[in-house]
């Protein structure tokens, strides 16, 4: 696979644990959002790496990861851990900020199908350093008893065909305590494969994460907040 000129190849590595990666981090990056894919995708997922290009495009670094190990996927309970799955998008931001260039970036997660229910749990088990949350055609009822815990700025985006979704997030989302906001892409389902429908997935996301993450931890500090 040809990565574009701003992108590497990474491991993430703590204790044993090896998981790859692709880091993109455009000049200025703001923050550095990380994302946590649906059951049975990874970092070579296409339709987040569409994301994660738009992102790019707005000053926003990105970590395409896999958060099970070839062995871990072969065994289908682990696909839909999410206590297992929100330990490694943590164990992911701690590897970011161990990385000398990162330290004082802001973090967000971007989470995809189930992978949006493991960025919420990530969000509320863990707060520290992270700004803000947003789910695409997400699972957010998997995060149970955790949503109401879940301090962060978090979007829910659904698409508009996609109505047994579209229920489990209005439900979700009454129990977050959180600022919040749900977003309904007209027209789309599960996927968004219809044309523009992803376009505007990455419109959404990169206004919210804009808005809400700082450029630098140094901005916090200088206006005396805890981080």
């Amino acid at each position: 696979m040809k990565l574009n000129t701003n992108e590497k190849d990474v491991v993430i590595e703590s204790g044993q644990l090896k998981l790859k990666g692709i880091l993109g981090m455009p000049e200025g990056a703001k923050g550095i959002v990380i994302f946590a894919h649906g059951s049975g995708s990874g970092r070579l997922s296409s339709r987040n790496q569409f994301v994660a290009s738009e992102l790019q495009k707005a000053q926003l670094g990105t970590l395409l990861m896999d958060l099970l190990t070839d062995d871990e996927e072969s065994n289908r309970s682990n696909v839909f851990d999410m206590e297992l799955l929100s330990r490694r998008l943590n164990i992911a931001k701690k590897w970011v900020l161990e990385q000398k260039p990162y330290q004082m970036m802001s973090v967000a997660f971007f989470g995809a199908s189930t992978g949006g229910g493991a960025a919420l749990i990530a969000a509320a088990q863990d707060p520290r350093r992270v700004f803000a949350v947003v789910s695409r055609g997400g699972r957010p009822d998997l995060a149970k008893d955790y949503l109401p815990k879940v301090k962060v700025p978090s979007l829910l985006i659904v698409g508009g065909q996609d109505g047994e979704v579209i229920q489990l997030n209005e439900i979700a989302f009454k129990q977050m305590k959180c600022a919040k906001e749900m977003k309904i892409v007209a027209g789309a389902t599960h996927l968004f494969e219809e044309p523009g429908a992803l376009e505007q997935v990455a419109k959404l996301a990169s206004d919210w994460f804009t808005r809400h993450l700082p450029k630098t931890i140094w901005n916090l500090l200088q206006d005396n907040q805890v981080i």
